[in-house]
C-alpha cells in the first residue's frame, strides 16, 4: 500500500512519524532530568542511539555509508550537533515541554536571518518581516507571569542560535557526506561528551526501569533523525518542513496529561507567531527561482 503513495506523501507521512517520536523521546528526556544531568542523558541515551544505524548498515549492507569525505566540516558539525543536544537537555529542566520547544522553533527563523551574511543568500523583505514576526513570537512566550524567570528562557534561545550555525554547516555539506554519515558521527560525538562528563558531575547506575527509558529514547533519537532525513529525500523542505510544528501540539498534550503544563494566552499566542513566521519562511523559500530571486 505504501508503495501506491506519491514520493510527496511518503515524506509527509514520513516527517509526521519522525516528529512524533523525536517529541516521544523529548518527553522522556524531560522525566530523565529530574533524576540525572545532561551528560549522563547524553551517554547513556547516546549507547541505544546507534541501533538504528546499525540496521541501516545491515539493511543497506554497505560498511561505507557512515564514511565521511570531510573529516574537519563532519567534526564541526558533530560539535555543534552535541552542543545543540546539550542545550535541549538544559532547556527541558525548568520549562514545560511545549514552552521549550516553541522557543527552540526559533531556529529555521534565525536559520534565514543569517542565511545573507553568512551564506551569501537572498533574503527578501518578506521573510525578514516573518523573522521579525517570529523573534516577536518569543518575546510573547517570555512575557513574566511571575518574575525573575528570564534566565530560563535564555537556554532555549541558545539552544535555537546553537541548532541555527549546526544547520548552517550541514548546508554548506550539501551534495557531500550521506545522512548516515553525518548522523553517525553526530552521535559519536554526543557519546564522548557524555562519557567525558561523567567523571566531573558524576555517574548514577541506572536502575532497570530507567536502563530501558534510555533505551527507548536512544532508539528514538536515531530513528526520528533518519525518518526526518527520509522525509527530505523524499519531497522538498517547503512540502515536508512545516509538519514539524505539529510537535508543539503534541508536546502540549504531553505535557498536559504528564506534568500538568497548561499554557497560558501569551504563550500560545506567541508559539502561534513563530510557527506561523516559519511556515511562511518555509513557502516563501519553495516558491523562490531558480535564478535565486530574492523574494
Amino acid at each position: 500500500m505504501f508503495r501506491n503513495l506519491t514520493e510527496s506523501t511518503k515524506g509527509v507521512l514520513c516527517m509526521i512519524a519522525g516528529t512524533l517520536v523525536l517529541t516521544s523521546q523529548d518527553a522522556i528526556t524531560k522525566w530523565m532530568t529530574a533524576k540525572y544531568h545532561a551528560g549522563e542523558i547524553l551517554f547513556y541515551r547516546g549507547i541505544f542511539s546507534f541501533i538504528p544505524i546499525i540496521i541501516l548498515i545491515i539493511v543497506a549492507k554497505n560498511f561505507k555509508i557512515i564514511f565521511t569525505k570531510n573529516l574537519k566540516t563532519t567534526l564541526l558539525r558533530a560539535f555543534l550537533g552535541t552542543a545543540t543536544s546539550i542545550f535541549v537537555v538544559l532547556s527541558f529542566i525548568q520549562l514545560p515541554l511545549a514552552t521549550a520547544l516553541a522557543i527552540i522553533f526559533l531556529s529555521p527563523i534565525m536559520l534565514t536571518a543569517l542565511s545573507g551574511p553568512l551564506l551569501k543568500e537572498k533574503v527578501g523583505w518578506r521573510r525578514w518581516v516573518a523573522v521579525f514576526v517570529g523573534f516577536l513570537g518569543v518575546l510573547l512566550i517570555m512575557r513574566p507571569s511571575g518574575g525573575g524567570d528570564y534566565l530560563y528562557y535564555a537556554v532555549p534561545i541558545v539552544t535555537a542560535l546553537l541548532a541555527t550555525f549546526r544547520d548552517l554547516v550541514t548546508r554548506s555539506m550539501k551534495g557531500g557526506d550521506s545522512s548516515a554519515s553525518i548522523l553517525f558521527f553526530s552521535m559519536i560525538a554526543a557519546l564522548i561528551t557524555g562519557a567525558l562528563s561523567l567523571p566531573i558531575f558524576g555517574a548514577t547506575v541506572p536502575s532497570l526501569s530507567d536502563l530501558i527509558l534510555f533505551a527507548a529514547a536512544g532508539t528514538m533519537v536515531g530513528l526520528a533523525h533518519l525518518l526526518q532525513i527520509q522525509a527530505l529525500l523524499f519531497a522538498s523542505a517547503s512540502i515536508v518542513s512545516p509538519f514539524k510544528y505539529l510537535s508543539l501540539v503534541y508536546a502540549a498534550l504531553i505535557g498536559y496529561f504528564i506534568w500538568g503544563d497548561v499554557p497560558d494566552e501569551w504563550k500560545i499566542s506567541g508559539a502561534a507567531l513563530i510557527v506561523g513566521a516559519g511556515i511562511f519562511i518555509l513557502y516563501r523559500e519553495g516558491q523562490q527561482s531558480p535564478r535565486g530571486n530574492s523574494l
